[in-house]
């Protein structure tokens, strides 16, 4: 689970990064992307706190 969350994470934020080149970072698909990748952060960080613990 994590290692999968992990390349979803990596998969995101690298496009991301490729769309924000293309069309400006300020652009409503590279927002969507942000956020995306925000929940996923936060969701692998719920996750591996748990484990911490």
């Amino acid at each position: 689970m994590c290692n999968s969350l992990l390349k979803e994470i990596e998969q995101c934020r690298e496009k991301m990064i490729a769309l924000g080149a293309l069309y400006g970072l300020t652009a409503d698909i590279v927002v969507q992307y942000s956020k995306r990748l925000d929940d996923l952060l936060n969701e692998y960080q719920k996750k591996f706190k748990v484990v911490q613990e």
